[in-house]
Parts: C-alpha cells; sequence; structure tokens
C-alpha cells in the first residue's frame, strides 16, 4: 500500500476543515446555548419546559433525544448504503449528497425563531443526518488512501485542520452574534447573530467541501454484484464483519472498549454546551465568557491531537487511549463539582485536550487492525454502527436522567461509568493487542 499523493490527503483532510465547523457551531455550541436560551424565555419557575408538538420537555433533553433519533437512523441506513457504495464503488457519491443535506439544513436553520420551536429541532436534526451519514463514507477513504505507517498521522491531520476552520468560523460567528451592528444588522434583533451563523456554516460546510470533492477518487470504476438484495446486503456485510471478527480477537476486543468509551466521549461533546449554558454561565451577561471557553476547548483540542499522535510512537496506540480514558473519568469527577467560571475553564481545557486526541486514535487504530480487503467501506460501517449505537444509548441516558433527577450534574455521573468501563475493557483489550503487533513485527 503507498500512500496516495499529497493533493489527495489534503483534499481528504479538508473534508475535516469543511464540516467541523458545523459540529462545533451547531452540534456543541452556538445552537445549543441558543436554544436553551430562547426556550427559558418567559418560564419564570426555572424548569426549562419547552413545548414540542403538544408534548412538555426539558429543552437540553429535548435535543438529546432528537440526537438520539438521528443517530439511530444513521446506525440503522448505514450499512445499507454503505454497502452500496462498496458495490457500485461510488462512496464519493453518497458523500456528496449528504455533505448537501447537511448544509442545506444547515443554511435553513437562519428561519428558526423563538416562535418556530419543532421546525428548529426538526432542523437541526436534519443537518446532524447529513453530518453523521457523510461521515462513514468520509472515514472509509482513509485506508484507501494512506499506508498503515502514515495512518496515524493523516488521521490526525485531519482532525487538526477540522480545529482550525472550525475555530476560524467560530470567532468569525462570535463577532456576529457580539457586535452585528458591525455588518449593519438589526442590533434589537437579539436572534439574528446566531442565525446568521447557522447560515454561514451551511455555505462554509458545503464551499470548502468541493476542494474533498474534487480530488477524491471512486475506489473504482467497475461495479460488482451484491451478494443479496440491495436492502438487506449491507446487514449481511455486517455480519461477514462479525463473522471475522471471532477470529480477530484485538480488533473485537478493541471494538468492544471503543463501545464503551464511546458512549461518554461523543455525548460530552454533545452535550457540553448546553451544560455551561444551564449550569455555569445561565445569565446573559455570561455569554462573552461562555463563548471564549469554547473557543478555549477547541484550540487545546486541536493540540491535543497533535499531542497524542506522536505520543502513540512512544508508547503504542492502545496505551494512548488507556491515558485518555482515564483523563476522561477525572473530567467527570470534576464536571459533577465544578461551581465556579475559573473551575470550568480548567475542565473545559481538560475536555479539549483529550477530545481531538481519543477520537483521531480511535478511527486510526481501527483501521489499522482491520485486515486487508477491498471493502473498507463495511468495516467502517462497523466502526459506524458501533459508535452510533453508542451515542444513542449514552445520550439518551444523559437526558432521562436530567428528567428523572432534575439535574444535569446526575447525568454526568452515568457518563464516568461508561468511561469506567471503557477503562476496564481496553485493559483487557491490551494483551491481546500487543500479541497481534509482535505477530505482525515478527
Amino acid at each position: 500500500m503507498v500512500t496516495a499523493p499529497k493533493k489527495v490527503i489534503n483534499g481528504w483532510a479538508m473534508y475535516d476543515w469543511a464540516n467541523s465547523a458545523y459540529n462545533l457551531v451547531i452540534t456543541s455550541t452556538i445552537f445549543p446555548a441558543y436554544f436553551v436560551a430562547i426556550s427559558s424565555t418567559g418560564n419564570g419557575n426555572g424548569d426549562h419546559k419547552v413545548n414540542f408538538f403538544g408534548r412538555e420537555f426539558v429543552n437540553t433533553a429535548l435535543i438529546d433525544y432528537a440526537l438520539a433519533v438521528v443517530f439511530l437512523i444513521v446506525a440503522f441506513s448505514s450499512p445499507i448504503l454503505s454497502s452500496i457504495a462498496d458495490y457500485k464503488r461510488n462512496k464519493k457519491s453518497y458523500l456528496r449528497a449528504f455533505c448537501f443535506l447537511g448544509s442545506a439544513a444547515c443554511v435553513s436553520l437562519f428561519f428558526f425563531t423563538p416562535t418556530r420551536i419543532e421546525y428548529g429541532i426538526i432542523m437541526f436534526a436534519i443537518a446532524a443526518l447529513g453530518y453523521w451519514s457523510s461521515i462513514v463514507f468520509y472515514n472509509s477513504y482513509l485506508p484507501d488512501i494512506a499506508a498503515p505507517e502514515d495512518q496515524d498521522r493523516i488521521s490526525a491531520k485531519g482532525f487538526a485542520l477540522g480545529y482550525i476552520g472550525s475555530v476560524l468560523l467560530q470567532i468569525i460567528c462570535f463577532v456576529v452574534i457580539l457586535k452585528p451592528g458591525l455588518f449593519g444588522l438589526d442590533e434589537t434583533d437579539k436572534t439574528i447573530g446566531a442565525r446568521i451563523s447557522f447560515l454561514l456554516v451551511g455555505l462554509w460546510w458545503f464551499g470548502f467541501a468541493q476542494l474533498t470533492l474534487r480530488v477524491m477518487p471512486e475506489t473504482s470504476k467497475e461495479e460488482r454484484q451484491a451478494k443479496k438484495h440491495v436492502l438487506v446486503n449491507g446487514f449481511h456485510e455486517l455480519q461477514l464483519v462479525w463473522n471475522q471478527l471471532k477470529h480477530m480477537p484485538a480488533l473485537r476486543r478493541f471494538l468492544f472498549a471503543f463501545f464503551l468509551y464511546s458512549m461518554g466521549v461523543q455525548t460530552v461533546m454533545l452535550v457540553a454546551a448546553g451544560f455551561a449554558k444551564k449550569t455555569i454561565f445561565p445569565n446573559p451577561d455570561d455569554e462573552p465568557k461562555l463563548l471564549i471557553t469554547i473557543i478555549l476547548i477547541q484550540l487545546v483540542a486541536m493540540v491535543g491531537a497533535i499531542i497524542m499522535s506522536r505520543l502513540s510512537k512512544y508508547i503504542g496506540n492502545l496505551n494512548v487511549l488507556i491515558l485518555s480514558v482515564i483523563l476522561w473519568i477525572g473530567i467527570c469527577v470534576g464536571g459533577y463539582f465544578v461551581q465556579t467560571h475559573m473551575q470550568f475553564y480548567f475542565l473545559a481545557s481538560g475536555v479539549g485536550l483529550v477530545m481531538g486526541g481519543i477520537q483521531s486514535m480511535s478511527r486510526s487504530t481501527y483501521s489499522k487492525l482491520i485486515p486487508e480487503t477491498k471493502d473498507t467501506t463495511s468495516f467502517f460501517s462497523f466502526y459506524d454502527v458501533t459508535e452510533k449505537i453508542a451515542i444513542v444509548i449514552g445520550i439518551f441516558t444523559f437526558g432521562y436522567m436530567e428528567e428523572l433527577t432534575g439535574s444535569m450534574r446526575n447525568s454526568i455521573v452515568a457518563l464516568g461509568v461508561f468511561f469506567v468501563l471503557g477503562l476496564f475493557a481496553l485493559l483487557y483489550t491490551k494483551k491481546v493487542y500487543d500479541k497481534h503487533y509482535a505477530s505482525i513485527h515478527h
């Protein structure tokens, strides 16, 4: 396997630059803060309830439930779509389609006002569907374009570019929100800055993705005959991957550990802004402090992804992941007790340090462990389904615990349990993993 030319590698990494703006602004920061602000107005009772098609929900729990539904849809649809992509050799077509769907939904969020709660949640969910569906096809390109020895570096490059691009757009969005008058916007409309931000994300995502779509290859011009009907072939492919896992103990155990700690990692990333807005920065005057904290997380995360990649050369991928999960457990403990702004700044720095590193290292570790095969999309579909089901469980648990107990701090305890289980699973994986690599080098 020879790593693809620099132009292709840079083009692949640019999709991280393009889509990470969505993940930061819509999923993680401005949208949750905006939604909490507009759906809490006028309640007066501090319960943050919101009406959604006639039923009341805690506002942050409603976002959690919406995302859980999206991830469930993605978990069941991606095997079908990735199977078609593997046999038709047209994964780029699906990458393009879901990119366009997600970016269009972000643009549509410009029309999300306080009187259109249902519309806002639906567009938010469609944007999430576009983003997460496109990622499985994006990730599956990694073993196609990079030799195993280059995959850690290239995976980290993608995440690093993603953090740079997303922070750059985030700063632009912050200026629009805090100083709308500079752009000739109506300063009396308190929603205009956030809504312009959603519009910018959609345009940014769509625009920069063209650089990726222009250079990424279709894997092959040849079509392959599907072994089963197209609607069940994807699940047949997953069954084939599952059958192979029975004879690959290192990969099987790693996926189990990945499943457990992903319940925590992805949920933290999805709920952090809502938690911060509700419990640490509830006052409108705190808005600039919240925005600064968000930038801090992203800047540290960019550095964290690079540090983790380099550290893996000295202590190995799995030891880096074990260290990361231990840090995540500490973050959960801190999150339960955090009270002041300064304490939260330290906690946010810790989140940033391990957030990018654990994602990048998980992706490249899995890429190294899968066998040599033309059906990389099927293996990454399995990885994707594993992650999505973990997120469904993690984020539903977080939202349900908040509704049940009335406190997001209790939800953090549940995430801590997921990380502890993930740590034990990684330690269980380590012995077999080390043997796997010893046999390869031997």
